[in-house]
């Protein structure tokens, strides 16, 4: 299929950004690599009157250690962090978690920004990036925000971005060397979304994300309280038992492959 018709606005600045999502007339989406927006149009799934591409606005490529924290932009693509060029330990993480998604074709085009603010549920970044904390930068009609990480993915399709923001880039925390982490998807054959995702870091803070839900991505406390109490194992069986206390929605396959996602997840983090 084709999309419907739309107006296509390529944008230089920011400040051109913010200005033309005040005066826009309809239904407005921001395109980054657009390998989301790009086959919801052409589904017709998505049907904006206006396209806004940042694909030339200057300051959203960067990759920046500020010592402690990691700033990234929100277009730099999943390629990029693929080959390595996010530093340490972060870097090491960020760097497994890019090489599952999709194919090269994909990665090379689509941005980590792109796939946070479109927030996917299947996706991997709000999962993965949740488990590592932080926070996004945004800026609209009112200047620069900073929004945290944890609470960010409100549901499906749907985040705390304001309708006249867009979403500028990402500020993470430096890991330290030799932090455990740990990221396991289930998936029906490699490159796919994902049906369930386990990630975990475990640094001064353990975090564990239970991911590829009906609704936004979630931590587990009671996983961390385990994994802070030197526990390198935890079985199928115990996750599940956790997840069952959540409320997720979850039907008995749900639960099951959701348990092992994170209970994979934890066990990779100590190998």
């Amino acid at each position: 299929m084709k999309p419907a018709k739309f107006e296509h606005q390529r944008i230089a600045t920011l400040e051109d950004a913010v200005a033309a999502m005040g005066e826009a007339d309809g239904e407005m989406r921001v395109l980054g690599g657009g390998q989301s927006l790009g086959p919801m149009m052409n589904l017709r799934l998505a049907q904006p009157d206006v396209v806004l591409d940042l694909s030339r606005v200057d300051g959203l490529t960067g990759i920046e250690d500020a010592g402690d924290k990691l700033k990234i932009g929100a277009r730099v693509t999943h390629a990029r962090i693929e080959d390595g060029e996010v530093p340490g330990a972060t870097g090491a993480y960020m760097q497994f978690v890019a090489a599952g998604i999709s194919y090269r074709s994909v990665r090379n085009r689509g941005t980590i920004g792109g796939s946070v603010a479109h927030s996917d549920p299947s996706a991997d970044w709000p999962s993965a990036l949740l488990a590592l904390g932080g926070d996004v930068t945004a800026v609209g009609p009112n200047g620069l925000r900073t929004i945290s990480l944890d609470g960010f993915t409100l549901g499906p399709f749907t985040t705390g971005l304001g309708y006249d923001e867009i979403l500028t880039g990402f500020e993470l925390p430096v890991l330290g060397v030799g932090t455990a982490w740990g990221y396991y998807k289930v998936n029906r054959k490699p490159g796919e979304f994902a049906d369930a995702i386990g990630a975990v870091t475990i640094g001064s803070e353990p975090r564990a994300v239970c991911g590829a839900t009906e609704s936004a991505p979630f931590r587990v406390p009671e996983i961390e309280a385990k994994m802070a109490a030197g526990e390198q194992e935890i079985s199928v069986a115990e996750v599940r038992d956790i997840l069952d206390g959540h409320d997720a929605g979850f039907d008995d396959y749900e639960l099951q492959i959701h348990a092992v996602a994170l209970s994979r997840a934890v066990k990779r983090a100590f190998t």
